[in-house]
């Protein structure tokens, strides 16, 4: 086979990674990939938005399988333009990713078919917004409609807080047009937690959960990222939990976006707060998670390019269940200092050796320039181990983490400790996960 993985992120390199032990891959293609991808894939200049060039490659090179890493060429239609050219191709339709392009139409489809969410009002306006507030407690939970990139959700606390969030949405037009409008949502608590599924527009298995962390800072402070970090097994859902999210939400979703003529193919990704009334869903996402892919494929024992490959067919037949390995596996994000606000670039980054079988280095925002790696972008490089137990696979990577060294280099010293001293007072003593 010959696969096309778009994106240039962690995620992406995560992917390329699980394909290449696959003995069905002979040639894997990213577009337009990173320094650390072209280390197992043969990068192509092509921009993750130029879905006619990416289709024309795919189509001269007669590509395979193509799997599809972020959010922007989904709900730009790749995959409609893949399938009008009959090439084979993973993720879903335009229609279906609005499930994730557009926060109002998702909360509009959970209202519709029971799916359980927090309420919210949909506001046009500032003026809209401030009214929906005077009916909402604090702290409440902002949203623009739009893609964010991870970062177009806040929390705010007063009136004054809320007012200047909305000016600079509707005033400053900080997320142009993806901010036209802006949920005014019921904060909820408990513990949140990522529930990806694959689905092939009938049917949807699990995927391992994975826990990820967005704050930017140590103890979920700080404004909403990326992600900086991720474990799977998430610790904090159990197996009845699990069960109920696919019986409640998953399957729902599927069936209600078949219902509604947007069948739905690829990774549907449900990020959820495990709340005292149940699982809910804060949102969704049509693809896989960044930095959840990492942890997962490290434990993925399946071949991901036959799984892929059966969904981008719509058949995922016999396939029941995945397998997966009964370790953990963590990742911890390291980031330029300012992000995700203004941050340096264009510094070099040192990757020294890491004498550690169990550790991987995914690149993320790192380019290379003759002999020298770069910092391109906010979140650098997703430092990941797998071991026997969480407690060791947090070890092994946070004693990597300084191998990844440039100028303003950061990363949150807290991945996974809530979790291990939540799952300690449960049961005396730190696990062996494993599922």
């Amino acid at each position: 086979m010959r696969v096309l993985v778009v994106g240039q992120g962690g995620r992406e390199h995560a992917i390329c990674w699980k394909l290449r032990q696959s003995p069905l891959v002979k040639e894997i293609y990213a577009a337009p990939g990173n320094a650390g991808i072209a280390q197992v894939a043969d990068c192509v200049d092509i921009g993750i938005a130029d879905i006619i060039e990416l289709a024309d490659f795919a189509d001269s090179l007669k590509i395979d399988l193509t799997i599809v890493g972020p959010e922007l060429p989904l709900t730009l239609g790749i995959v409609d333009e893949f399938q009008k050219r009959g090439l084979p191709i993973f993720g879903p339709t335009r229609l279906a990713a609005e499930l994730e392009g557009s926060k109002v139409f998702s909360k509009e489809f959970m209202r519709k078919y029971n799916i359980p969410t927090a309420e919210a009002t949909a506001c046009n306006s500032p003026d809209e917004a401030r009214d929906a507030l005077k009916k909402t407690k604090f702290p409440a939970v902002l949203k623009i409609d739009g893609l964010a990139a991870g970062k177009g959700v806040v929390i705010v606390n007063s009136v004054d807080e809320a007012d200047a969030y909305l000016r600079l949405v509707f005033e400053d037009k900080k997320f142009g047009n993806a901010a036209s409008r802006i949920l005014v949502e019921e904060y909820l608590t408990g513990e949140e937690v990522s529930f990806l599924a694959i689905s092939d527009g009938k049917r949807c298995i699990p995927l391992a959960p994975a826990k990820d962390y967005k704050k930017a800072f140590d103890h979920d402070e700080g404004p909403n990222t990326g992600g900086m970090g991720s474990h799977s097994p998430a610790v904090v859902i159990s197996g009845e939990t699990a069960a109920e999210v696919m019986k409640t939400i998953m399957i729902p979703t599927i069936n209600g976006m078949a219902e509604e003529g947007r069948t739905y193919t690829g990774v549907l990704y449900a990020g959820l707060m495990l709340t005292q009334n149940g699982p809910k869903v804060l949102e969704y996402n049509c693809r896989f998670g960044d930095p959840e892919t990492q942890v997962q494929m490290m434990r993925l024992e399946d071949d991901l390019a036959e799984v892929c490959l059966k969904v981008a067919r719509g058949n995922l037949g016999d396939t029941t269940k995945l397998s997966w390995k009964k370790e953990a596996a963590a990742c911890i994000v390291t980031c330029v200092d300012g992000y995700p606000e203004d941050y340096m670039k264009g510094q070099e980054v040192a990757l020294d050796p890491i004498d550690d079988d169990s550790v991987i280095v995914f690149h993320a925002g790192i380019s290379k320039k003759d002999s020298k790696y770069i910092v391109c972008g906010g979140r650098v490089a997703n430092v990941c181990a797998r071991a026997a137990t969480l407690t060791e696979a947090l070890s092994h990577a946070y004693n990597a983490v300084n191998k990844v060294r440039y100028i303003g280099a950061r990363y949150r010293t807290d991945i996974g400790l809530r979790a291990l001293q939540q799952k300690r007072a449960d049961s005396g003593s730190f696990p062996t996960f494993n599922g």
